[in-house]
């Protein structure tokens, strides 16, 4: 009996002698915890019931807690901005994680304009990418790959800005990273996870589209592509909901090409991500989205100036959102154009005025308010005005204006102090305008801050599509 009662303590003492403790990979080395704010640091271990301690260097106090069945997590209170620290976990095993930096940490998301690396294509790229030297940010890249389940870990490592591992990373990210870096002198973490070509659909939890019969049944116009998922919920699945415990500042949107052929659906979807995105997150964390940028798809239809309107309305009706108006900088024959600098300076600009509050900065063109019709002419308001509208040109362009027909005819339009005024020799009495709306649309109105004003319609007409 005494015989079977040592080996029994001599095979426990064995187990948990060598009890495993297992990371996800966003918790890891060279990683940016978001600073002021409550971290969830978790992981696995194989000694179900095993007792796990955290420390963290910044404070050195002792975080502990007990697995259940094999699962813990704890909560940590970070301090500001600073590093590097390590954090150290101990069960049974012992791991200590090094070069731990305290910032700002931002999720990067969308298809190939987001996705796009320097050596995609970008405006000097060798210059760029020669000075790419931040050893305070860092990135985590998370590759391409779906699930049909909800996945706990991904695939990714921690990796500090050099000029190898930013010619590898999201150029549109690392721009709007680098411009907070530079403005708040703090570290900054960039997650990228996106995939080109994909539709708005795979980026959202499969349960929230099918439970939505219209939702549902748009998806379905989507068609099957071998190059990238085009099944609701997969990329959300395998890329976004790994990483849902990891507390960011806020979260970059550039997606919307591969949308147009369920374009009305925008509308609702754009929303819906990020309304949903945030409730796991359980943070109403800031949502920036750039505006996609006018291109020649080859057809007739405005599908593309459909989404941009989705993507105006939903920045003006979803709380803490903001949108990066693009329509300057794109390339009618380049569905990739290389100005990444200005997209993420534009981002960034949205960050540091609503985020990070700093005073007296113009972030965003012109946005249309309201419209007065006086007699056959329509006088058009707008927001972010800053110190006066500009045109670049000798005459504004792209404004069109309609009567009750809703026949639209290309438009005079004047600036006449903070306000546009329209008219036509066609329409005797005018009640809608529409500015910048078609697929490759290169309107000319600015603010004096050199930022382009969104394209726009006053209707809310109904727009039949392909």
């Amino acid at each position: 009996m005494k015989k079977i009662i040592c080996l029994l303590l001599f095979v426990i003492c064995t187990y948990n002698g060598f009890a495993k403790i297992w990371l996800p990979s966003i918790i890891g080395d060279n990683m940016v915890l978001q600073q002021q704010s409550t971290a969830t640091i978790w992981g696995w271990t194989s000694n179900t019931s095993e007792k796990i301690t955290v420390i963290g260097s910044w404070n050195n106090e002792k975080v502990v807690v007990s697995a259940i069945e094999g699962v813990w997590s704890v909560k940590m209170k970070t301090p500001t901005a600073g590093g590097p620290y390590t954090l150290t976990i101990k069960g049974h095993e012992k791991i200590v994680l090094k070069n731990i930096l305290i910032g700002e940490v931002w999720l990067a998301s969308g298809q190939s304009n987001m996705e796009w690396t320097p050596k995609h294509g970008l405006l000097n790229a060798d210059e760029e990418i020669k000075n790419a030297n931040y050893s305070n940010i860092r990135f985590f890249q998370i590759p391409k790959h779906k699930s049909e389940n909800l996945q706990d870990n991904t695939i990714g490592v921690w990796e500090e800005c050099t000029s190898k591992t930013m010619k590898e990373f999201s150029s549109v990210a690392y721009f709007f990273g680098r411009k907070l870096h530079k403005d708040l002198s703090v570290p900054i973490g960039l997650i990228n996870s996106s995939w080109g070509g994909t539709p708005i659909e795979i980026w959202i939890d499969k349960n929230l589209i099918v439970a939505n019969k219209e939702l549902n049944e748009e998806a379905k116009k989507i068609k099957k592509n071998v190059w990238w998922s085009t099944e609701p919920g997969s990329a959300y699945n395998a890329m976004i909901h790994p990483i849902k415990n990891f507390s960011i500042a806020g979260a970059l949107w550039y997606q919307g090409e591969s949308n147009r052929i369920n374009a009305n659906s925008y509308y609702k979807t754009l929303p819906l991500l990020i309304n949903s995105w945030r409730k796991v997150w359980g943070k109403e964390f800031p949502f920036y989205v750039v505006q996609i940028a006018p291109f020649n798809y080859g057809d007739k239809d405005i599908s593309g100036a459909v989404v941009r309107d989705a993507q105006l309305q939903t920045m003006l009706k979803v709380p803490n959102t903001g949108m990066a108006v693009t329509n300057d900088i794109g390339n009618l024959k380049n569905i990739h154009p290389i100005n990444k600098q200005e997209v993420g300076k534009r981002l960034a600009l949205w960050a540091m005025a609503k985020t990070y509050g700093a005073k007296g900065l113009e972030y965003s063109g012109p946005v249309y308010k309201s419209m007065q019709i006086k007699k056959k002419k329509i006088i058009l308001s707008f927001d972010h005005v800053g110190n006066g509208l500009v045109k670049k040109g000798k005459k504004l362009t792209e404004f069109y204006i309609a009567g009750e027909d809703q026949k639209f005819y290309l438009a005079k339009a004047k600036i006449v102090k903070n306000t546009i005024v329209v008219s036509s020799s066609e329409v005797k009495k005018p009640v809608a305008v529409r500015f910048a709306f078609s697929d490759t649309a290169l309107p000319n109105l600015f603010n004096e801050a050199g930022l382009p004003a969104s394209a726009f319609r006053t209707d809310n007409w109904s727009i039949d599509l392909k």
